[in-house]
């Protein structure tokens, strides 16, 4: 990525945890998102409050080159994409939900540049109209890809668990410069139903959808379900995905001076 005098802003939402008795309500995320959106993509990333129907959707718009989307522990509501409801105990985020999925249709139709990943790949896929899976470890002939209980050490959790087929001439397959990869692995929920205007661009070795791509869109608009941002300067595509993320998001500030 060529150098460039004033870095875009990148848009990075977060979760919501509702105040307690004994705690406030919480915004928050993990700081690797917005690291490595720094130090690879290039870019100045500004967090995004969850405020649901109170966004100022507009504004942030305007002034957002790019939007990346992170993992949390919730899962997208199934109301969303006409999926069956959770149950009872199941954790769930209604107020990023209700932020994300309009940012993402409004930076789609803007042409401003969106990278999810994990949670974010799914966000992207419900936001276009597409389904999920609630639960993949339950479906015939699926692997467990939820994250290890057995470790509370982070470098094990986020340890490379399997490898993935590239779609053959496909983006990440140009981008990479090959068919095959291997990532971690760390989520209940995958996509189902593609959204329309979307491609398959991995899978695992189960079948699983572990990359979407809108070949139409103005701009980058990716979602991977694997973790690009641990440790991206170590793992070839991640830094690849970046660093393509970081191009698109400078293209669109510099358009968007002219």
């Amino acid at each position: 990525m060529s150098a460039k005098s004033k870095q875009p802003i990148i848009g990075v939402p977060v979760n919501y945890t509702p105040a307690t008795e004994t705690m406030s309500a919480l915004f928050s995320t993990a700081e690797k998102y917005a690291r490595a959106s720094m130090e690879i993509s290039g870019t100045a990333p500004i967090l995004i409050p969850a405020f649901g129907d109170a966004t100022p959707f507009g504004s942030i718009l305007d002034t957002i080159d790019g939007l990346l989307l992170t993992g949390g522990r919730a899962n997208v509501e199934p109301h969303h994409y006409g999926g069956p409801p959770f149950p009872e105990e199941e954790f769930i985020d209604p107020d990023r939900d209700k932020t994300v999925l309009p940012l993402v249709r409004g930076c789609i139709e803007r042409g401003i540049p969106v990278f999810g990943i994990c949670r974010g790949i799914q966000e992207i896929n419900v936001a276009m109209g597409g389904t999920l899976h609630y639960r993949v470890h339950v479906l015939p002939g699926k692997n467990d890809h939820r994250m290890r209980q057995d470790t509370d050490v982070m470098a094990e959790r986020y340890e490379l668990r399997h490898k993935i087929s590239l779609t053959p001439n496909g983006f990440l397959h140009a981008l990479l410069g090959g068919t095959e990869t291997t990532v971690n692995s760390l989520h209940a929920q995958s996509v189902d139903m593609i959204a329309d205007g979307f491609v398959v661009e991995a899978l695992s070795p189960d079948g699983v959808i572990e990359a979407i791509h809108m070949p139409d869109a103005k701009r980058f608009t990716v979602g991977v379900q694997w973790h690009a941002e641990w440790q991206p300067q170590e793992h070839d595509l991640a830094n690849r995905l970046f660093r393509a993320f970081g191009d698109a998001a400078h293209d669109h500030a510099a358009n968007k001076s002219l």
